[in-house]
C-alpha cells in the first residue's frame, strides 16, 4: 500500500494528486492508494482519500505503507523516517499557491542530500523516475537528536 499525506496546510495541493492520478492510469503505480488530502479537494476512481485523519489511523497507515509520499513537511519526513519507510517527498511551491513560500524546497533538498529520502523541489512531478528510484534505495537511519535540543534547554534555563 502507497500512504500519501499532504499535511494540514489550509492550500491545495492537486499536483501531486493529479501526477499521482496519472501514474496509476499509466500504470506506473499498482498498489493500493490512501491518502490524507487535508484541504486538498479531489475526486478519484482510482486513489481512497480521506480528509483528515485521527492519530491512530495516520500511525496504522504509516506502519503499513510500503511507500510514504508527502508534501516536504518535516513532522510527515520525520515520522515515516522514524518507522523506516522509503519516502518520496514532494515540494509545495509557493508560485502554485500551495504554500506561502519555498521553504520546503530547503527541507526535501537537505534530507535528499543526507540520503533520508527521494525528493523533487521542480515543477514537473515525474512519478515513473521517482518510483524506480525507490527499487535500489535504502533510506539512511534516522536517528533523533532529542538529547541534545534537552541538554542545550536546560542549559540556557540554568544559566
Amino acid at each position: 500500500m502507497v500512504f500519501v499525506t499532504l499535511g494540514t496546510q489550509d492550500k491545495s495541493f492537486t499536483r501531486l494528486l493529479d501526477a499521482l492520478e496519472s501514474a496509476i492510469n499509466n500504470g506506473i503505480i499498482k498498489e493500493e492508494v490512501v491518502v490524507q488530502a487535508g484541504f486538498t479537494k479531489f475526486k478519484s476512481q482510482n486513489m481512497k482519500i480521506f480528509d483528515l485523519i485521527d492519530r491512530d489511523e495516520f500511525s496504522k497507515y504509516i506502519k503499513e505503507c510500503n511507500l510514504l509520499i508527502t508534501h516536504g513537511g518535516v513532522g510527515s519526513i520525520i515520522t515515516g523516517l522514524k518507522n523506516n519507510k522509503k519516502i518520496i517527498a514532494i515540494a509545495r511551491l509557493a508560485k502554485y499557491r500551495e504554500h506561502v513560500n519555498d521553504h520546503q524546497k530547503q527541507i526535501i533538498d537537505n534530507f535528499t542530500e543526507e540520503g533520508y529520502i527521494i525528493g523533487t523541489t521542480s515543477d514537473e512531478i515525474d512519478f515513473k523516475k521517482l518510483i524506480e528510484k525507490t527499487k535500489n534505495f535504502k533510506p539512511k537511519q534516522y536517528i533523533s537528536n532529542n538529547i541534545n535540543m534537552i541538554n542545550l534547554v536546560e542549559k540556557v534555563i540554568n544559566e
